[in-house]
């Protein structure tokens, strides 16, 4: 049978977040990327949403290393849950590295896990992959897009990218080892959706830089700015516009303080001389020689901005002469919780800069026009979108027709979903697990669809129990059922729906005593059955029923 290359995305398709790929060779495995997705509204008590690994525990001794393409948590947020079940190498860029290292001392696995720093242009052989790094730009440092080399050919991986001309560290994405890659033969494609479906260009970094410079000039307020800590040349351009205009910077925030340490430390961030301060320090100073660089442009519940717009900061009080600069868009989902941080700082007599026509954010991927620079480049045989919901997918692959490409050369596909590819051929095949798992606290994938649609349930409707107590001796009615609520209604102002309920929990343990004797479950089941029947009818309302049987 000839030899096939397969690709298996584990997440991140028909989603945003979760993004894990696997690619398998002469029966070795490499895999790309390991990333998390936030949870929904109703999924109660959720931290964090990671891919099903089923796949690669089950051929964990083919498995030949983890290649990272840059440090954002949608793409390294699962390393450390992933790793707990199955170890192996993990190859990524230095300032990656340093981010990844964060979460590895925090899980204890710094001292089983190899990570392997690469530069971009270098190569790395694991099995029968070569796995080169290519440089691109994109909304964090030292981000890479990755040449897949096999005997059958070249995958070029994007990764999340975006073509900028001017960007900080003045470190352009390679287009000519895209070019040199198409010249050679590019097998397949697979590519960043994301922001497929806007024309044109996507804004250089650098027009945020000079957003900070208007905002700064002439400001006699302190100055606050939130931004995702990950984007190390947004907070450079922060410290650069501070040093210009003579103002000290303190930084606060968990996330925003270990990424400062590990970009400096790192050379990634240069800070201008003493600028940085201590926020205890900085607060000596008059008010327009201010800035703090601060997290929370989500509206995350736990951030210091949400602490400040609260009243909650132990450090940081905001009122009237603050100006706060909001330099980011709001993640799909988080829209509610990012308004009402602005309306709590309007109500404090905050001056809050957040709206989008003033370049206070640009996005870190490809637009439209960017896509078709990549696919002209390297003139692939076959495409695979990735990274998007469904709507992006399909716009990706309209794109690549619009290119020329044939629509029997583009797959579509969902995770868990096996692309197969021969030289000249190209097929989903079967499919392997891929799911979502739930992680909550310190378990992981312990708490399944039961117990979330339990939590819904118990969230939307409450709950109500009936303890019965039964005598031992010949299975009657000790007393009244005592009927206890919580999330549903005040039992103290409904005393007749109580003694309702007490009468159709009797009435319902009655007849099944008489008829069988000492069933306790179906005597559970019948008391349940007639619980939840009464409350549906009178209250249209369906709590969970819960009735506990005590023998006496």
């Amino acid at each position: 049978m000839a030899e096939k290359l397969k690709i298996i995305p584990l997440g991140g398709l028909n989603e945003i977040g979760k993004n894990m790929t696997a690619y398998e060779y002469g029966g070795e495995i490499i895999v790309v990327d390991c990333g998390m997705a936030f949870p929904g509204d109703d999924m109660y008590g959720i931290d964090c949403i990671i891919p099903d690994v089923t796949y690669l525990i089950k051929n964990r001794s083919r498995l030949r290393g983890l290649f990272i393409t840059h440090g954002h948590e949608d793409h390294v947020g699962a390393i450390p849950y992933v790793l707990k079940q199955v170890n192996l190498p993990i190859y990524c860029t230095r300032f990656t590295a340093g981010l990844i290292r964060l979460k590895l001392e925090e899980h204890g696995l710094a001292k089983s896990t190899k990570l392997i720093t690469v530069e971009p242009g270098k190569s790395v052989r694991a099995g029968k992959f070569t796995v080169e790094f290519i440089h691109v730009n994109h909304s964090i440092a030292d981000s890479a897009a990755f040449a897949i080399h096999t005997k059958m050919g070249v995958v070029v991986h994007t990764g999340d990218f975006k073509i900028d001309a001017t960007p900080i560290d003045g470190e352009v994405i390679d287009l000519a080892r895209f070019g040199e890659l198409g010249k050679e033969g590019v097998l397949c494609l697979c590519a960043d959706s994301t922001n497929v479906e806007r024309p044109g260009y996507t804004m250089s970094e650098s027009a945020v830089g000079q957003t900070f410079m208007r905002q700064f000039q002439g400001c006699e307020e302190r100055i606050i700015v939130t931004t995702f800590a990950s984007n190390v040349h947004r907070i450079q351009q922060v410290l650069d516009a501070a040093a210009a205009f003579g103002r000290k910077v303190a930084v606060t925030g968990r996330s925003m303080e270990n990424i400062m340490k590990v970009s400096t430390e790192l050379g990634y961030m240069k800070v201008p001389k003493n600028t940085l301060m201590d926020v205890n320090k900085l607060k000596g100073l008059p008010k327009n020689k201010q800035v703090i660089v601060t997290t929370g442009s989500q509206g995350e519940e736990m951030s210091a901005l949400y602490r400040m717009a609260f009243s909650q900061h132990k450090q940081v009080e905001v009122g009237p002469g603050d100006k706060v600069i909001i330099s980011a868009s709001a993640i799909p989902g988080n829209e509610v919780t990012v308004s009402r941080v602005i309306n709590e700082l309007f109500r404090k007599g905050v001056k809050v800069v957040y709206d989008k026509a003033d370049m206070l954010h640009v996005s870190g991927h490809a637009c439209q026009e960017e896509l078709k620079i990549i696919h002209a480049l390297t003139k692939p045989r076959f495409f695979v979108p990735l990274h998007g919901e469904q709507r992006m997918l399909q716009i990706h692959s309209h794109v690549a027709q619009q290119m020329g490409m044939d629509r029997n050369h583009i797959a579509i596909a969902d995770n868990g979903s096996v692309i197969e590819l021969t030289v000249k051929t190209m097929k989903i095949g079967s499919s392997v697990p891929a799911g979502e798992i739930y992680v909550d606290g310190s378990g992981v994938g312990d708490v399944g669809a039961v117990v979330m649609r339990d939590r819904k349930r118990l969230a939307e409707d409450g709950m109500v129990v009936v303890v019965l107590p039964i005598s031992s001796h010949n299975g009657d009615l000790l007393s009244p059922p005592e009927i206890i609520t919580r999330g549903f209604i005040y039992v103290k102002e409904s005393g007749d729906l109580i003694k309702a309920l007490q009468a159709a929990a009797m009435d319902a343990a009655g007849s099944v005593s008489r008829r069988r004797g000492r069933d306790d479950g179906e005597l559970r089941g019948a008391v349940k059955s007639a619980v939840s029947s009464y409350l549906f009818k009178n209250t249209k309302r369906s709590p969970m029923v819960i009735p506990v049987v005590t023998r006496l």
